[in-house]
């Protein structure tokens, strides 16, 4: 695997989306926050934790805007940076909309970390807001404990193309367009029991863009949309169930791994964000008896950059799910369905 002069990782107490705040406790620290004043323009805001906030300009535009930041998953300068902005462009595309340009948000121990490395750093990024099209149009930068790099992402949609984790409609199919997985070899890559393969594989997932989603939001049998990301599948089938007032069934035998995925968990390379992800919502869980803690742990494990979990009308979702791998994404399976019901998350 790539390794730099030195372990970006070891910088860092955390890494990828792991870094993310437990669900709880995110819950917690926006409970007493005021609500947005009721502007008309803004049709996404916090209600129902989505991927970004949406304003509407007129009744042909509207403007996206979304944030995404963490500290190393990988040693590689250049591939951290690429990484980290494939994942906050993410974002935008989960939403429907298309990035139109970002600003670089940048904290670097300069005292441990040679400007150099830093450099790569933002050259990944820079390579993967080229690959959407984009430019990185400035940014900020401090001297931190750890290093941290992530952007800001603006970009457009039109009105009724604009994609929510609260879509998800009674009958739909859900399909998930990349593999689960990351977590677990983020795990193990920091104990240096990743191999070279499993390394390219991730990386390889980590910086495909999720561009598909604004291709989805052109069709409108795609109903909800949401990116999965630091709290795991389960966790953001709960958000596309609570944002909808529906029940998902996930058929774990459906869901697309990493290769080598399964079996590193059954080993022992989980992240603690896996465990603190279950202590956050398992209650609104139902999984199947006696199902091994490893095997849990792959439901809840958090992903970096991970792939888009997208509800639609299930007479469609296969043609849909083979259009999605037709445009780049081999893993895209569908894993699930969607029922009225009580809004929660039932594995078989």
């Amino acid at each position: 695997m790539p390794v730099s002069f030195m372990r970006l990782t070891d910088l860092a107490h955390g890494g990828g989306c792991g870094c993310k705040l437990a669900p709880s406790v995110l819950q917690q620290l926006l409970a007493n926050q005021p609500a947005a004043l009721p502007y008309a323009q803004l049709l996404v805001g916090t209600e129902t934790s989505d991927d970004a906030a949406v304003w509407q300009i007129d009744d042909k535009i509207c403007v996206i805007a979304t944030t995404d930041f963490f500290m190393p998953v990988v040693d590689d300068p250049y591939d951290f940076g690429r990484i980290s902005a494939t994942n906050a462009l993410s974002d935008v595309y989960a939403m429907g909309g298309k990035p139109i340009m970002a600003l670089a948000i940048l904290g670097m121990p300069l005292g441990k970390l040679p400007l150099n490395a830093v450099s790569q750093i933002l050259e990944g990024g820079a390579s993967a807001c080229a690959q959407a099209g984009i430019p990185v149009a400035g940014g900020h930068s401090i001297d931190s404990a750890e290093p941290i790099y992530g952007l800001a992402v603006i970009g457009l949609c039109s009105p009724e193309n604009v994609r929510r984790n609260s879509g998800a409609r009674a009958g739909d199919a859900l399909i998930l367009t990349k593999g689960i997985g990351v977590g677990i070899y983020s795990a193990a890559f920091k104990k240096l029991a990743l191999s070279d393969e499993a390394y390219s594989e991730m990386i390889a997932s980590t910086t495909l863009l999720n561009r598909i989603g604004h291709v989805l939001a052109q069709d409108d049998d795609v109903h909800g949309v949401t990116d999965v990301t630091g709290f795991g599948l389960l966790g953001h089938g709960l958000e596309l169930a609570r944002g909808g007032g529906v029940a998902l069934t996930i058929a774990q035998a459906s869901i697309p791994f990493l290769e080598r995925a399964e079996a590193l968990a059954e080993a022992g390379y989980i992240t603690g964000a896996s465990g603190r992800n279950w202590e956050s919502y398992g209650h609104q869980v139902s999984l199947p008896p006696c199902l091994p803690a490893w095997q849990r742990a792959l439901l809840t494990d958090p992903q970096t950059s991970g792939g888009l979990l997208v509800s639609c009308r299930s007479d469609r979702a296969e043609t849909i799910r083979a259009m999605i791998e037709a445009e780049g994404y081999p893993r895209a399976m569908i894993i699930g369905s969607v029922a009225a019901g009580e809004p929660g998350v039932r594995v078989v």
